[in-house]
């Protein structure tokens, strides 16, 4: 498959260029420009290089801990089923977690309620340690 890194170099340096971060909380679901990745990490599509993620921690104003999510219900040791966002299944990619810069945040889309949310610690939890 052919990736558009050159693509994503240009809307990379647009997003860096910004003035200020987003205002996020632990819980909040976002298109997220994660961008044009190596290999088999996790890339966003579109015109953003976007994809949704769950704010799973929050280190400042500027960074965040997040992790990818799919838009097909998936369960294994790698998934997390989270339900319907958006109007389609959701499920959290454990393996695809990362640090993001809040800059990289496009559009809120929603809130994981606290259940969900809680379930989706513990399996990052158990599949990260």
């Amino acid at each position: 498959m052919q990736k558009d890194f050159d693509g994503w170099n240009g809307k990379k340096k647009k997003i860096h260029t910004e003035e200020s971060a987003r205002r996020y909380h632990e819980r909040d679901i976002w298109f997220c420009s994660l961008g044009v990745n190596v290999g088999f990490e996790q890339d966003g599509t579109g015109l953003n290089f976007d994809r949704p993620v769950v704010v799973v921690k929050g280190f400042n104003a500027n960074t965040c801990f997040a992790v990818a999510l799919t838009g097909r219900k998936r369960e294994g040791t790698y998934y997390k089923y989270l339900g319907v966002i958006e109007e389609r299944e959701a499920s959290a990619v454990l393996s695809q977690v990362r640090i993001i810069d809040t800059k990289r945040l496009i559009r809120k889309i929603g809130v994981l309620d606290r259940k969900s949310f809680e379930e989706l610690k513990k399996a990052l939890i158990k599949t990260l340690f």
